[in-house]
């Protein structure tokens, strides 16, 4: 009988639970951007600032992000059948709470507390697909919460739009709760008991709070980073001492230690190298075609949903042929073909056709979605058994930071140069960057399907 990455038997794939996984993966990214276009009905709502509504926002992903690595940890230790339940449960009432909000200090609350649940999400999402299936199909089931996540991020806003003309902003925050009842009803009946989670002590919690700072003003001085260097540097200082003691803490060694398995370095800089450049791209897309081009929302929103639309339908498939192939191959043809795309958007003139950029957003989706399960496989199929959580963490805040870099980087690039091109530039050479870091031999070789299943 196989086994899985965690050592436990798997007498048969369990595809429902990797679509839990792939729920999962969806709502806790959807919550990312969803709440934006919200936020003019919320401040008026509740009578204060845009500027304070916008910890709507923050309030969720600064958790998130800040909380992943010592989530990570703690799951390694625990049972992720009560994980699933205890952060899903906890993640579907913080909406609840959210939409009931009378006052900005409920709802600022319950978002944190529902980011901090949602940090614990974005861990189980790989550990829970790898988890649920034999070797040989570890490329299906992570190309699942590969794919889902991310079309949850980029169809966010639109949900969110819909939501708000027809039902105000209460539904933003609620949407995401049928989905969430579904994954709780799935794992409490398929998914057998596998222990039980450990309480933190005072130790854990005091390192968590540790990291969380020094993350926190990590992402806060790249949030920041074009409003002046003051701001930035400023920050950047302030997070450095928290993250130092953190390294060489209790909490930062094994992390460190996972990350010394050959090859894994290279793996996370290859993800967060894709998402900047996805992310920066992005950005400077939706920006040049409504500001410079006049174009309109909604034809902007259209040519930007060619990316997403080539990623859906090419993330299964990346994940079939990663089986076939092997993942790295696939994984390097993805990122590939997604630099093609980003460069490929570099020599069009000042004036940008829709149509231009749509085929061309097409291709570099397609690569996306032929990455992202190959890649996530081969992370998590490398990762010592007994720290595939915490393997997990540190691949999401790759890919965070990647999120939160690529426009900074993007917006540096396009002042210097006084052009878009600068910042097209830049997203296709992270893009590259990406490709070539899983394309370099590694000295490990990939795990192959276990011989032993019948």
């Amino acid at each position: 009988m196989a086994r899985n990455d965690s050592g436990t038997p798997v007498s048969g794939d369990r595809w429902s639970l990797v679509a839990v996984a792939g729920v999962l993966a969806f709502v806790a990214m959807l919550d990312m951007n969803i709440v934006n276009v919200a936020l003019a009905d919320i401040a008026e709502s509740l009578h204060v600032s845009p500027a304070t509504a916008q910890w709507a926002i923050l309030g969720y992903q600064l958790p998130v992000v800040a909380l992943l690595l010592p989530a990570g940890r703690w799951l390694d230790s625990g049972g992720t059948r009560t994980a699933v339940l205890v952060a899903t449960a906890g993640f579907s009432l913080c909406s609840v709470l959210a939409a009931a909000a009378p006052w900005t200090a409920w709802l600022i609350v319950a978002r944190l507390t529902q980011g901090s649940f949602g940090a614990v999400l974005f861990v189980l999402m790989p550990v829970l697909a790898i988890r649920s299936v034999r070797p040989e199909a570890r490329g299906r089931a992570m190309s699942v919460p590969a794919t889902l996540g991310p079309l949850g991020a980029v169809t966010g806003p639109a949900v969110g739009g819909l939501l708000l003309d027809h039902f105000g902003w209460q539904a933003v925050f609620l949407v995401k709760v049928p989905f969430c009842l579904l994954a709780l009803v799935v794992t409490w009946r398929v998914m057998p008991p596998d222990g039980r989670l450990r309480r933190p002590d005072h130790r854990s919690l005091a390192d968590a709070l540790l990291l969380a700072f020094g993350v926190t003003a990590v992402l806060l001085a790249l949030t920041l980073s074009s409003d002046g260097p003051v701001a930035w540097l400023g920050l950047a200082l302030i997070a450095a001492m928290p993250l130092w003691w953190w390294l060489r803490g209790p909490g930062g060694r094994p992390v460190i230690s996972v990350l010394r398995v050959p090859g894994l370095i290279r793996a996370h800089g290859a993800v967060l190298a894709l998402a900047a450049g996805f992310a920066g791209m992005h950005y400077v897309i939706a920006l040049h075609l409504q500001r410079d081009d006049g174009v309109s929302a909604t034809t902007t929103g259209l040519t930007v949903l060619a990316f997403p639309l080539g990623m859906g339908l090419a993330g299964p498939l990346g994940g079939r042929l990663a089986d076939r192939y092997g993942t790295r191959l696939v994984a390097i043809t993805g990122a590939t073909l997604t630099a093609i795309g980003l460069l490929l958007l570099i020599p069009l003139g000042n004036g940008w056709s829709p149509a231009e950029v749509a085929w061309r957003l097409a291709l570099a989706g397609i690569g996306m979605g032929l990455n992202g399960g190959p890649t996530q496989a081969l992370i998590m199929g490398t990762a010592p058994p007994d720290r595939i959580a915490t393997v997990g963490s540190t691949v999401q805040l790759a890919r965070s930071l990647g999120f939160t870099l690529g426009p900074a980087l993007a917006t540096a690039a396009w002042g210097l140069a006084d052009s878009p091109r600068a910042g097209l530039a830049l997203a296709a050479t992270a893009a590259c960057l990406a490709a070539t870091l899983l394309a370099l031999p590694s000295p490990v070789p990939e795990r192959s399907p276990d011989p032993s299943h019948t």
